[in-house]
C-alpha cells in the first residue's frame, strides 16, 4: 500500500462528480461555507465565560474511624 497519490484522488474526484453532478456538489460546498461562517461568527460573539462568585465552600471530608 503506497498511500494516495495524485492519480487515486483525480479518479475518486470524478467518481464524486458523476455520482452527485456538479449543481449538486456546487450547493454542498456553498452550505459547508455558510455554515463555516456562521459558526466563526458564533464564536467570536460569545463572551468570555465570568469566573465563579457565588461558589459554596468546601467543606472537608468526614472519615469514620472505627
Amino acid at each position: 500500500m503506497e498511500g494516495l497519490s495524485i492519480t487515486k484522488l483525480l479518479v475518486v474526484g470524478v467518481l464524486i462528480i458523476l455520482l452527485f453532478g456538479t449543481s449538486k456538489l456546487r450547493s454542498l460546498g456553498g452550505d459547508l461555507g455558510a455554515a463555516l461562517r456562521g459558526f466563526k461568527k458564533a464564536m467570536s460573539d460569545e463572551p468570555t465565560p465570568a469566573a465563579k462568585t457565588d461558589a459554596a465552600p468546601v467543606e472537608p471530608r468526614v472519615e469514620h474511624k472505627d
